[in-house]
């Protein structure tokens, strides 16, 4: 919903019921008050996106050190094989019941 349309109609309807003698002196600023005392949604973002722009640094870190110990491993192994090809053995390794018969 726009916010200035919901600011306009909620004006209008505070001015179409003026406060009765009811209302305690200063309520509104009492209410206020209390407002702005609680925390905003703002806030919650503020820390969040702190936090979250604090924990790039280690996580470019662990994911460095994990691409070079990646690099490392399979440069200095001897196997031939490829990776693709360990998989598709191994998903039809299953499928591979020549001597079986049902």
């Amino acid at each position: 919903m726009n916010l200035v349309q919901l600011h306009e109609k909620l004006m209008a309807a505070a001015r179409a019921n003026p406060p009765s003698d009811a209302v305690p002196y200063a309520f509104e600023k009492r209410v206020m008050a209390r407002l702005a005392d609680a925390v905003s949604p703002d806030r919650w973002l503020a820390w969040w996106s702190r936090a979250l722009w604090r924990a790039v640094t280690p996580c470019v870190a662990v994911m460095i050190l994990l691409g070079v110990w990646t690099y490392w491993t399979t440069s200095n192994n001897t196997n031939k094989e490829t990776l693709s090809v360990a998989l598709e053995n191994t998903v039809l390794a299953a499928l591979d019941h020549s001597g079986d018969s049902w």
